[in-house]
This record gives structure tokens, sequence and C-alpha cells, in this order.
């Protein structure tokens, strides 16, 4: 046993994971190898040894809750490259408006096949609410009704979608509720296909940065969007709200966070998922709206999406053979891995989802909170 192994073998102890044992949260290692690669590299080489086919797991979501449960991740010292990252994501705006399609192009720009495979009847990419709900079509529409209560929406109403998707928080607000919507994106993809779902529904699908806006609406959402901003323009997105919101208008934030204050996200996910990615935390948030926005309402609903990302996975897989074809086994591979893992981050609690109810800071109205 060589000096590599003997370290990874001795974390994995710690948090009742065996090599090659019977357990379904039991590593299965095709390649010794594995041992340095991943105290080299940190959860980028996990994440790539699994895509290289060189270990598997019965329950991938099981195993990487014990690590994250475990804290395994800081346990091993960074690579020179890793760190080289961190500090490239310290002293440059990796989410600068000049790179703004990039998360589009690479993300959601895949393909709407996989998504259309994926998600549920409406495209909701984005947490379920899941209290009363039997299935994800039910979660997903349950937490799309959720978002216009909490925001008191009504009739004639003009309200801005930040990061509309494929359309279908506006569809749901124009269909059931009466308003108009405008909804922004950076994707190609995705507007096209928004613009099909909401066609004949007072509903303006843009190609368009959030930077670009200068209008006023009577309400606003955000739906796992600021998870694309990066702390550095936080401050710049909150102020964008506020120029855009009416006086006695509400601002719906709606975005997975972490418990404490990074500058970075997972090296992984970054190069194979959401390029240039980041969650932010509460103190970040509360700095960027110090002073244009007082807090009605912060609602975390975090294991929701645990439920959400295993019936993405389940769907996934069980349209796998439709458009295999397309993306091939190695994909297969990294996106299993993503949403297993993304679950794993949520069932561990090392990441939340927050539905964050703002207020124009000279706005007069009371706001009582909803949780049905």
């Amino acid at each position: 046993m060589n000096p590599a192994e003997k370290a990874v073998l001795s974390l994995l102890e710690t948090v009742d994971v065996q090599v090659n044992g019977s357990r379904a949260w039991d590593l299965q290692v095709h390649n010794r190898e594995l041992y340095g690669r991943v105290l080299a590299g940190g959860s980028l080489a996990l994440g790539e040894s699994y895509m290289d086919g060189w270990w598997d797991c019965e329950a991938v979501d099981e195993l990487v809750t014990r690590v994250l449960t475990g804290d395994l991740q800081h346990k091993i010292r960074p690579s020179l490259g890793l760190i080289l990252f961190g500090l490239r994501a310290v002293v440059t705006n990796r989410q600068r408006k000049g790179r703004a399609f990039n998360i589009g192009e690479r993300h959601y720009d895949l393909g709407n096949d996989l998504y259309e495979l994926m998600l549920d009847r409406g495209m909701s990419y984005s947490c379920g609410y899941w209290k009363h709900a039997k299935n994800l079509d039910e979660a997903q529409e349950a937490k799309l009704d959720l978002i216009c209560r909490k925001i008191g929406l009504e009739k004639g109403m003009r309200v801005l979608d930040i990061g509309c998707g494929w359309g279908g928080f506006a569809r749901h607000a124009a269909e059931r509720y009466g308003a108009q919507v405008v909804g922004i994106t950076v994707s190609r993809e995705q507007a096209e296909l928004a613009r099909e779902r909401c066609s004949g529904l007072p509903v303006e699908i843009r190609l368009q940065d959030y930077r670009d806006l200068a209008e006023r609406f009577d309400r606003i959402v955000s739906i796992g969007m600021i998870e694309h901003v990066c702390y550095k323009n936080y401050r710049g997105y909150m102020e964008i709200a506020a120029r855009c919101l009416a006086p006695e208008g509400m601002f719906l934030l709606h975005t997975i966070g972490t418990n404490v204050s990074e500058h970075i996200g997972d090296p992984w996910t970054d190069r194979y998922i959401f390029p240039d990615g980041m969650l932010p935390s509460v103190p970040q948030l509360g700095t960027a709206a110090e002073g244009l926005f007082r807090m009605d309402d912060w609602h975390n609903f975090g294991p929701y999406y645990d439920r959400t990302l295993l019936a993405w996975h389940r769907n996934f897989n069980d349209g796998w053979d439709r458009i295999k074809e397309r993306y091939g086994e190695r994909f297969r591979r990294m996106w299993n891995y993503y949403l297993l893992s993304s679950a794993a981050s949520f069932r561990s609690r090392r990441n939340q989802l927050w539905q964050i109810v703002l207020a124009p800071i000279a706005s007069t109205g009371f706001y009582e909170s909803i949780r049905p």
C-alpha cells in the first residue's frame, strides 16, 4: 500500500466508507492511481476520475454526503493548480459583462432535448416546493404559485423575471394571475423555446444581460440566477433591481446559498457544469442589499432540493436512451455525478435554498410571511 492510498483510506474510514466494500455508499476502485490523483486535485480530481471510469459507487449521493459531512475536502492540501484557480477568482471579475453569455452558451445551450427530458412539464430548473406535492410536476407548480403569492401578484401587474429559463414562471404568472411578464435570459436556446411556450400570452422573452435593464416594474423575481452573478457583482445586481422596481414593489430572490462566505465556486462544477458560478452567503447578500432593500421574509427549504435533484436524476436516466447518441457515455457519467453530488450538498446541509422577499427601503407596505 503506497502512502497516497494509505492516506485516502484513513480519511474514508473516518466517514465509514470502505474501498471495494459491499454497501451502497462504498467506493469501488478500478484504478489504484486514483488515490494520488485525488490527493493532488481534491474535488476536481474526484469528479474527473469518476467521469474517466476510475471508480464507481452504487449510491454516489450517499458517498458524497459522507465526504461533505466529514468535511474531507478541507482535510486535503490543495494543489498549486487549485490555489491558482482561487487566486484568479479573487483578482479578476470572471462574471464581468463581457462574459455575460458564457454560462448560456456552455450550460443552458447544451440542448433543449436534454432539459425537456430531465425537467418537469413546466421546465423549471430550480428547487421545487414539496410540502404537499406527490411528484415533480406538482412540486414545481407549487413553487411557482408560492412565488406569485409571496409577491402579491395581481392582474395587470408588470413583472420582470431575471433569468427566465424556458419561461416556466412567466407562463404561470401570465396564465394564472393575468400578469404582464418580461423575461430575460443569456441563453439563445432558452429564449427560443420560452417564446414558443409562452406564445399568445402577455409575455416578452428577451436575450439580454441584466446589466442592460433600465425600466420600471411592479414586481421582480430572480429564480436561480444570482448564482451566476459572483460576489463582486452582488451590489450592482441589487442596485439594478432597486432601480427597476416600483416604490411600493416587491423583489423575490430565489437562490441556492452557502453557510460560509466564499469567493470561488467548486472547481469541478466550475469546469464542467456552471462556469464562473458561485453561491452567495447571508452576509454577502445582506451587504449587497443594505441601504437599498428591506428584508421582509427569508424562507429556507434547502432539503427540498435533494428531492428535486433525485427526481431530475431519475428522469435523466429513464430517458437516456433517447439522447445517448448525441451526448455520449462520458457526458452521462458527468451529468449523473453533477446531479447526485449536488443532492448530497443539500442532504448534508452544506447548501441551502432561500426565497427572500425584499422591498424598497422607503416603502411603507406591511408584509406577512406565506407558508402554505
